[in-house]
Protein backbone atom coordinates (compact mmCIF):
# COMPACT_ATOMS: atom_id res chain seq x y z
CA UNK A 1 0.00 0.00 0.00
CA UNK A 2 1.82 3.51 -1.34
CA UNK A 3 2.35 5.96 1.45
CA UNK A 4 -0.66 8.77 1.72
CA UNK A 5 0.81 12.16 2.81
CA UNK A 6 -0.03 15.75 2.28
CA UNK A 7 1.71 18.94 3.04
CA UNK A 8 0.62 20.52 6.51
CA UNK A 9 -1.30 24.00 5.76
CA UNK A 10 0.42 26.24 8.64
CA UNK A 11 -3.23 28.22 8.84
CA UNK A 12 -4.41 28.85 12.22
CA UNK A 13 -7.83 26.73 12.74
CA UNK A 14 -10.46 27.96 14.65
CA UNK A 15 -10.36 28.04 18.13
CA UNK A 16 -11.88 25.34 20.72
CA UNK A 17 -10.77 28.22 24.51
CA UNK A 18 -11.16 27.18 27.84
CA UNK A 19 -11.83 29.75 29.79
CA UNK A 20 -11.79 28.32 33.65
CA UNK A 21 -11.09 30.31 37.02
CA UNK A 22 -12.92 30.36 40.72
CA UNK A 23 -16.21 31.68 41.67
CA UNK A 24 -17.18 35.69 39.88
CA UNK A 25 -13.97 35.55 38.28
CA UNK A 26 -15.70 37.01 34.93
CA UNK A 27 -15.51 34.02 32.96
CA UNK A 28 -19.02 34.85 31.59
CA UNK A 29 -18.23 38.49 31.64
CA UNK A 30 -15.73 37.80 29.08
CA UNK A 31 -17.85 35.15 26.73
CA UNK A 32 -20.88 38.09 26.74
CA UNK A 33 -18.25 41.20 26.07
CA UNK A 34 -17.05 38.95 23.05
CA UNK A 35 -20.68 38.64 21.25
CA UNK A 36 -20.14 42.48 21.02
CA UNK A 37 -16.95 42.41 18.88
CA UNK A 38 -17.57 43.51 15.48
CA UNK A 39 -14.92 41.13 14.62
CA UNK A 40 -17.37 37.85 15.23
CA UNK A 41 -21.33 37.37 13.95
CA UNK A 42 -23.74 35.59 15.65
CA UNK A 43 -23.32 34.36 19.40
CA UNK A 44 -25.08 31.15 21.07
CA UNK A 45 -25.28 31.04 24.40
CA UNK A 46 -25.74 27.13 25.87
CA UNK A 47 -26.54 28.02 29.76
CA UNK A 48 -26.05 25.09 31.30
CA UNK A 49 -26.39 25.33 35.59
CA UNK A 50 -25.54 29.04 35.27
CA UNK A 51 -27.71 31.03 35.05
CA UNK A 52 -25.84 34.31 33.67
CA UNK A 53 -27.07 34.10 30.39
CA UNK A 54 -30.30 36.73 30.65
CA UNK A 55 -28.47 39.29 33.01
CA UNK A 56 -25.41 39.70 30.89
CA UNK A 57 -27.38 40.46 27.79
CA UNK A 58 -27.42 44.12 30.08
CA UNK A 59 -23.49 44.46 28.89
CA UNK A 60 -23.39 46.99 26.45
CA UNK A 61 -22.99 45.84 22.94
CA UNK A 62 -23.41 42.32 23.98
CA UNK A 63 -25.87 40.66 20.53
CA UNK A 64 -25.88 36.92 21.80
CA UNK A 65 -29.21 34.69 21.59
CA UNK A 66 -29.56 32.12 24.61
CA UNK A 67 -30.41 28.33 23.23
CA UNK A 68 -33.10 26.82 25.15
CA UNK A 69 -33.12 22.77 25.80
CA UNK A 70 -34.90 21.36 28.45
CA UNK A 71 -31.65 19.58 30.42
CA UNK A 72 -31.44 16.31 28.69
CA UNK A 73 -28.17 14.98 27.11
CA UNK A 74 -30.51 14.48 23.61
CA UNK A 75 -31.39 18.06 23.68
CA UNK A 76 -28.51 19.94 24.89
CA UNK A 77 -26.02 17.65 21.63
CA UNK A 78 -29.15 18.31 19.56
CA UNK A 79 -28.88 22.30 20.07
CA UNK A 80 -25.44 22.03 19.45
CA UNK A 81 -24.96 20.17 16.11
CA UNK A 82 -27.40 22.90 15.07
CA UNK A 83 -25.56 25.47 15.77
CA UNK A 84 -22.49 24.10 14.24
CA UNK A 85 -24.75 23.17 10.96
CA UNK A 86 -24.86 27.83 11.28
CA UNK A 87 -21.66 27.67 12.13
CA UNK A 88 -20.71 25.82 8.46
CA UNK A 89 -23.22 27.63 6.34
CA UNK A 90 -22.00 31.15 7.77
CA UNK A 91 -18.52 30.27 6.99
CA UNK A 92 -18.92 28.71 3.77
CA UNK A 93 -21.43 32.43 2.97
CA UNK A 94 -17.85 33.93 4.16
CA UNK A 95 -20.07 35.88 6.58
CA UNK A 96 -18.27 36.81 10.81
CA UNK A 97 -17.40 33.67 12.61
CA UNK A 98 -20.35 32.27 14.31
CA UNK A 99 -19.35 31.86 18.43
CA UNK A 100 -20.98 29.31 20.15
CA UNK A 101 -20.79 29.90 24.16
CA UNK A 102 -21.03 26.98 26.41
CA UNK A 103 -21.64 28.05 30.10
CA UNK A 104 -20.14 25.46 31.51
CA UNK A 105 -18.33 22.24 30.82
CA UNK A 106 -18.39 21.47 34.93
CA UNK A 107 -22.12 21.00 34.83
CA UNK A 108 -21.58 18.77 31.55
CA UNK A 109 -19.74 16.37 33.46
CA UNK A 110 -21.61 15.97 36.17
CA UNK A 111 -24.86 15.79 34.28
CA UNK A 112 -23.41 12.71 32.95
CA UNK A 113 -21.89 11.37 35.91
CA UNK A 114 -25.16 11.76 37.58
CA UNK A 115 -26.22 9.68 34.06
CA UNK A 116 -23.91 6.89 35.43
CA UNK A 117 -25.17 7.22 38.69
CA UNK A 118 -28.63 6.28 37.81
CA UNK A 119 -27.83 3.60 35.64
CA UNK A 120 -25.57 2.32 37.94
CA UNK A 121 -28.84 1.81 40.51
CA UNK A 122 -30.86 -0.49 38.37
CA UNK A 123 -28.01 -3.05 38.14
CA UNK A 124 -28.33 -6.36 40.04
CA UNK A 125 -25.75 -6.39 42.47
CA UNK A 126 -26.75 -2.28 43.54
CA UNK A 127 -30.24 -3.02 43.99
CA UNK A 128 -29.32 -6.21 46.31
CA UNK A 129 -27.03 -3.75 48.36
CA UNK A 130 -29.73 -0.71 48.46
CA UNK A 131 -32.44 -3.31 49.55
CA UNK A 132 -30.10 -4.47 52.70
CA UNK A 133 -29.44 -0.45 53.09
CA UNK A 134 -30.87 2.07 51.18
CA UNK A 135 -28.61 4.22 52.22
CA UNK A 136 -25.77 2.44 50.90
CA UNK A 137 -22.64 3.70 48.33
CA UNK A 138 -23.76 3.05 44.89
CA UNK A 139 -20.66 1.58 42.96
CA UNK A 140 -20.72 2.65 39.64
CA UNK A 141 -18.39 0.19 37.37
CA UNK A 142 -16.06 0.78 34.92
CA UNK A 143 -18.30 0.20 31.40
CA UNK A 144 -20.63 2.99 32.74
CA UNK A 145 -17.83 5.13 33.19
CA UNK A 146 -16.76 4.37 29.84
CA UNK A 147 -20.17 5.09 28.62
CA UNK A 148 -19.95 8.55 29.98
CA UNK A 149 -16.83 9.19 28.76
CA UNK A 150 -17.78 7.94 25.32
CA UNK A 151 -21.03 10.83 25.20
CA UNK A 152 -18.68 13.31 26.41
CA UNK A 153 -16.43 12.73 23.79
CA UNK A 154 -18.94 12.72 20.84
CA UNK A 155 -19.70 16.57 22.15
CA UNK A 156 -15.90 17.31 22.45
CA UNK A 157 -15.57 16.19 18.64
CA UNK A 158 -18.21 18.17 17.50
CA UNK A 159 -16.47 20.87 19.73
CA UNK A 160 -12.83 20.69 18.01
CA UNK A 161 -14.21 20.04 14.34
CA UNK A 162 -16.65 23.47 14.91
CA UNK A 163 -16.24 25.75 11.66
CA UNK A 164 -15.87 29.05 14.40
CA UNK A 165 -15.05 30.08 17.61
CA UNK A 166 -16.01 27.80 20.71
CA UNK A 167 -15.53 29.19 24.32
CA UNK A 168 -16.43 26.58 26.92
CA UNK A 169 -15.73 27.81 31.02
CA UNK A 170 -15.11 25.25 33.98
CA UNK A 171 -14.94 26.29 37.29
CA UNK A 172 -11.02 26.13 38.89
CA UNK A 173 -9.87 25.73 42.04
CA UNK A 174 -7.03 24.80 45.03
CA UNK A 175 -7.86 21.49 46.54
CA UNK A 176 -5.77 19.35 49.10
CA UNK A 177 -2.91 17.11 47.24
CA UNK A 178 -3.33 13.88 47.60
CA UNK A 179 -0.81 10.93 48.40
CA UNK A 180 -0.57 7.57 46.52
CA UNK A 181 -2.94 6.41 49.35
CA UNK A 182 -5.60 9.02 48.40
CA UNK A 183 -4.58 10.72 52.05
CA UNK A 184 -4.31 14.46 52.19
CA UNK A 185 -0.92 15.93 51.75
CA UNK A 186 -0.20 18.59 54.76
CA UNK A 187 0.61 21.95 53.78
CA UNK A 188 0.39 21.28 50.27
CA UNK A 189 -2.57 22.51 46.94
CA UNK A 190 -2.95 20.96 43.86
CA UNK A 191 -4.96 23.66 40.82
CA UNK A 192 -7.90 21.43 39.64
CA UNK A 193 -9.98 22.24 36.48
CA UNK A 194 -13.76 21.00 37.53
CA UNK A 195 -14.95 18.66 34.27
CA UNK A 196 -13.53 15.76 32.55
CA UNK A 197 -10.09 15.12 33.15
CA UNK A 198 -9.35 15.59 29.53
CA UNK A 199 -11.21 19.11 29.16
CA UNK A 200 -7.81 20.78 29.26
CA UNK A 201 -6.24 18.50 26.90
CA UNK A 202 -8.77 18.90 24.43
CA UNK A 203 -8.86 22.70 24.30
CA UNK A 204 -6.75 24.50 21.53
CA UNK A 205 -6.23 27.60 24.17
CA UNK A 206 -6.21 27.41 28.35
CA UNK A 207 -7.26 30.42 30.23
CA UNK A 208 -7.48 31.07 33.70
CA UNK A 209 -9.82 33.72 35.38
CA UNK A 210 -9.06 35.11 39.13
CA UNK A 211 -10.45 37.61 41.21
CA UNK A 212 -6.78 38.29 42.49
CA UNK A 213 -4.56 38.62 39.57
CA UNK A 214 -4.42 39.23 35.69
CA UNK A 215 -6.03 36.65 33.30
CA UNK A 216 -3.36 33.88 32.17
CA UNK A 217 -2.68 32.32 29.07
CA UNK A 218 -2.02 28.57 30.97
CA UNK A 219 -1.39 27.22 27.49
CA UNK A 220 -2.06 27.92 23.93
CA UNK A 221 -1.52 25.46 20.92
CA UNK A 222 0.18 27.98 18.07
CA UNK A 223 2.50 29.00 16.20
CA UNK A 224 2.13 32.76 17.20
CA UNK A 225 1.25 32.63 20.76
CA UNK A 226 5.05 32.53 21.56
CA UNK A 227 4.65 29.69 24.94
CA UNK A 228 7.03 27.41 25.38
CA UNK A 229 6.24 24.49 27.43
CA UNK A 230 8.11 23.82 30.14
CA UNK A 231 10.32 26.70 29.64
CA UNK A 232 8.21 30.04 29.35
CA UNK A 233 5.71 30.33 32.89
CA UNK A 234 2.06 31.27 31.98
CA UNK A 235 1.43 34.28 30.71
CA UNK A 236 -0.49 37.07 32.24
CA UNK A 237 -2.45 39.38 30.10
CA UNK A 238 -3.73 42.35 31.88
CA UNK A 239 -5.10 43.18 28.52
CA UNK A 240 -7.30 40.34 28.02
CA UNK A 241 -9.99 40.05 26.04
CA UNK A 242 -11.19 37.00 24.04
CA UNK A 243 -11.22 39.19 21.02
CA UNK A 244 -7.91 40.08 21.75
CA UNK A 245 -6.77 36.54 22.59
CA UNK A 246 -8.65 34.62 19.12
CA UNK A 247 -7.20 37.73 16.21
CA UNK A 248 -4.26 39.37 18.12
CA UNK A 249 -2.65 36.68 20.06
CA UNK A 250 -3.75 33.63 18.22
CA UNK A 251 -3.55 35.84 14.68
CA UNK A 252 -7.16 33.83 13.43
CA UNK A 253 -8.12 35.09 10.29
CA UNK A 254 -11.81 34.08 9.38
CA UNK A 255 -11.32 34.54 5.98
CA UNK A 256 -8.86 31.61 5.60
CA UNK A 257 -9.47 30.01 9.33
CA UNK A 258 -10.58 25.89 8.69
CA UNK A 259 -11.75 23.76 11.27
CA UNK A 260 -8.81 21.63 12.69
CA UNK A 261 -7.81 18.38 10.71
CA UNK A 262 -9.08 15.91 12.99
CA UNK A 263 -9.48 12.06 11.88
CA UNK A 264 -11.48 10.10 14.55
CA UNK A 265 -9.93 6.53 15.06
CA UNK A 266 -12.48 3.69 14.61
CA UNK A 267 -11.83 1.04 17.02
CA UNK A 268 -13.70 -1.93 15.41
CA UNK A 269 -14.53 -5.03 16.88
CA UNK A 270 -12.60 -7.63 14.92
CA UNK A 271 -10.48 -9.95 17.21
CA UNK A 272 -6.97 -9.20 17.75
CA UNK A 273 -4.78 -9.88 15.27
CA UNK A 274 -7.22 -11.55 13.51
CA UNK A 275 -7.54 -14.54 15.73
CA UNK A 276 -10.58 -16.97 15.93
CA UNK A 277 -11.95 -17.58 18.95
CA UNK A 278 -13.88 -20.77 20.01
CA UNK A 279 -17.48 -19.89 20.85
CA UNK A 280 -16.97 -20.65 24.76
CA UNK A 281 -13.99 -18.16 24.89
CA UNK A 282 -16.27 -15.41 22.95
CA UNK A 283 -18.55 -16.15 25.55
CA UNK A 284 -16.50 -15.74 28.81
CA UNK A 285 -15.17 -12.82 27.71
CA UNK A 286 -18.41 -11.12 27.09
CA UNK A 287 -19.57 -12.01 30.25
CA UNK A 288 -16.27 -10.48 31.91
CA UNK A 289 -16.71 -7.59 29.50
CA UNK A 290 -20.31 -7.03 31.16
CA UNK A 291 -19.40 -7.57 34.74
CA UNK A 292 -20.47 -4.94 36.89
CA UNK A 293 -18.83 -5.97 40.15
CA UNK A 294 -15.59 -7.99 41.52
CA UNK A 295 -18.33 -10.27 42.11
CA UNK A 296 -19.25 -11.24 38.72
CA UNK A 297 -16.08 -11.53 37.10
CA UNK A 298 -14.94 -14.06 40.11
CA UNK A 299 -17.93 -16.16 38.29
CA UNK A 300 -16.59 -15.78 35.20
CA UNK A 301 -12.88 -16.79 36.13
CA UNK A 302 -14.48 -20.01 37.89
CA UNK A 303 -15.56 -20.92 34.61
CA UNK A 304 -11.85 -20.98 32.88
CA UNK A 305 -10.79 -24.05 34.22
CA UNK A 306 -13.84 -26.52 33.85
CA UNK A 307 -13.91 -24.83 30.38
CA UNK A 308 -10.04 -25.96 29.62
CA UNK A 309 -10.56 -29.38 31.05
CA UNK A 310 -13.78 -30.24 29.02
CA UNK A 311 -11.55 -29.19 25.81
CA UNK A 312 -14.21 -26.05 25.43
CA UNK A 313 -11.18 -23.50 25.02
CA UNK A 314 -7.28 -24.12 24.43
CA UNK A 315 -5.04 -23.31 27.17
CA UNK A 316 -4.36 -19.57 25.32
CA UNK A 317 -7.62 -18.75 25.30
CA UNK A 318 -7.60 -19.43 29.19
CA UNK A 319 -4.75 -17.20 29.56
CA UNK A 320 -5.94 -14.74 27.00
CA UNK A 321 -9.27 -14.46 29.33
CA UNK A 322 -7.13 -14.60 32.74
CA UNK A 323 -5.78 -11.55 31.27
CA UNK A 324 -8.86 -9.96 30.93
CA UNK A 325 -10.65 -10.05 33.95
CA UNK A 326 -7.54 -8.44 35.92
CA UNK A 327 -7.64 -6.10 33.85
CA UNK A 328 -10.91 -5.20 34.14
CA UNK A 329 -10.85 -5.46 38.23
CA UNK A 330 -8.00 -3.33 38.10
CA UNK A 331 -10.69 -0.88 35.82
CA UNK A 332 -13.66 -1.39 38.52
CA UNK A 333 -10.71 -1.00 41.21
CA UNK A 334 -9.97 2.37 39.46
CA UNK A 335 -13.61 3.54 38.80
CA UNK A 336 -14.38 2.80 42.91
CA UNK A 337 -11.53 5.02 43.78
CA UNK A 338 -12.63 7.63 41.24
CA UNK A 339 -15.93 8.00 41.87
CA UNK A 340 -15.13 8.12 45.76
Amino acid sequence: MAIKTRRPTGIVPWPLILLEGGEKSGKSWACAELSASEKVGQTYWLDLNEGAADEYGAIPGARYLVIEHDGTWAAILNQVSEVREEARRAADAGEPPVVLVIDSMTAEWDLLKDWAGNRAKGSTSNQKRLRADPSAEVQVSMNLWNDATARHRRLMTMLMTFPGIVVVTARGKEVASLDQSGRPVEGSKDYKVEGHKNLAFDASVWVRLSREHAPIVVGARSVHAGIRPGVDKPVPAPQFTLEWLVFDALKCNPVEAQVRALTTTKAGAESPDGEDLSAKAGELLALAEDASSEVELRRVWDQIRPALDGQEISAGEADRVAARIKALGAQLAAGTEAAA
